[in-house]
């Protein structure tokens, strides 16, 4: 088996992959034509978006997110968390936590995305 694919719900897809595309630097890998559903290019795993309205029509109730009181959080690697914050904070994001240093030798910050999930922007973890 594979890990595929993650979705999350949004008021917005087109402004959710563009605020992405922006704040972390992913590419667009496809907006549907009803703008209901968009993927992102995020490397082996692809990170996708479906409007609320969408997710209504098949019997789901999505709720919007809440960083302060997160479900589940996307982590994101790269060597300059700093660098990454600013970026992600110029796009839009909310800062939740500066960088700092882990006692394991990871370096984490946190963000909230425009429609308040919770980011973690982090240096890759060493074995």
């Amino acid at each position: 088996m594979k890990f595929g694919y993650t979705i999350l719900y949004v008021p917005n897809v087109e402004e959710t992959l563009t605020f992405y595309q922006r704040a972390f630097g992913f590419e667009r890998k496809m907006l549907h034509g009803s703008g209901g559903y968009g993927e992102l290019e995020s490397g082996e795993t692809t990170l996708g978006f479906a409007d609320f309205a969408g997710m209504k029509e098949l019997g789901k109730n999505p709720v919007a997110a809440k960083a302060d009181a997160p479900s589940f959080e996307l982590a994101f690697t790269t060597q300059n968390v700093a660098e990454a914050v600013k970026k992600a904070v110029a796009a839009g994001a909310e800062l939740v936590s500066e960088p700092a240093d882990m006692p394991w030798g990871q370096t984490i910050a946190y963000v909230a995305d425009i429609n308040g999930f919770l980011v973690e922007l982090c240096t890759p973890i060493q074995p």
